[in-house]
């Protein structure tokens, strides 16, 4: 396994339940993958095995071609960022600060912002459409506004392997797009980017592959287009998708932002 992250033959859960079982897959750089499938498939527990979260009672996960066990954590957070479906922060600082976090695995404990630290925050804000209020505490934020924010504090430690776990659910459908753009940028920069979704739409529209999780098991990984077929949607979703033979009115499907 030579790519950025990787599992082979994975296998965890959470007490007696197994939620994930012969998991095998790769992420490479310079791709964005979206991860799918239904409530409870085992997408969140995925990104928490990569990250010895969640231990593998079997199998293996490698990152930068490395045994997981071999990273330190510090080590592992310059590898893996991660941006969690409920992280609410427990104490009201300025957006700032808390964009400044992301920076913490490439700095000493207690040492102050570098200079390059400081570019990188500005430049995290700028891009989740965020410095404008950078300055207010994050407790004085809307639940989009503090979305971004997270984003934020995500890409600004500029690790190699990103993983966003439903990072749209709390944003208006402009900030969707940007947010599904700033994830291609990243893959486009060389990082493997990996993100939960459940807008279909998104996933067909901006991800490069598409790994589709059914009750623990990899049921389809491909372009889209074969992740996402009518089968598979039907297999796994229970839905079928609408192809404008019946006369009704196609779906809204945000596809620019003015």
């Amino acid at each position: 396994m030579s790519a950025p992250l990787a599992f082979a033959e994975l296998a965890a859960g959470y007490g007696g339940r197994l939620t994930l079982d012969n998991i095998s897959l790769e992420f490479p750089k310079g791709t964005l993958t979206g991860l799918v499938g239904p409530n409870g498939a085992g997408k969140t527990t995925l990104l928490r095995a990569a990250l010895g979260i969640v231990a593998a009672r079997h199998g293996a996960v490698q990152v930068a071609g490395r045994p997981l066990a071999d990273w330190s954590r510090e080590g592992l957070a310059r590898q893996l960022a991660y941006l969690p479906q409920k992280a609410p922060p427990q104490w009201p600082v300025s957006a700032r600060r808390l964009v400044a976090l992301g920076r913490l695995p490439h700095r000493p404990q207690f040492a102050k912002l570098s200079q390059a630290d400081a570019r990188a925050v500005e430049r995290a804000l700028a891009r989740c459409d965020a410095a404008r209020f950078a300055a207010r505490a994050v407790d004085r934020l809307s639940s989009g506004e503090l979305a971004r924010v997270l984003l934020a504090r995500a890409l600004a430690t500029e690790a190699p392997v990103l993983l966003a776990d439903e990072p749209a659910a709390h944003l208006d459908p402009a900030h969707q797009l940007q947010l599904m753009e700033l994830l291609c940028d990243e893959a486009a920069r060389g990082a493997a980017v990996v993100v939960t979704l459940h807008d279909l739409a998104l996933a067909a529209r901006f991800c490069d592959r598409v790994v589709v999780l059914d009750r623990g098991r990899v049921a389809a990984v491909g372009p889209p287009g074969d992740a996402l077929d009518a089968a598979i949607l039907r297999t796994v979703f229970g839905i079928v998708p609408w192809n404008g033979a019946d006369g009704a009115r196609p779906p809204i499907v945000p596809w620019q932002r003015l």
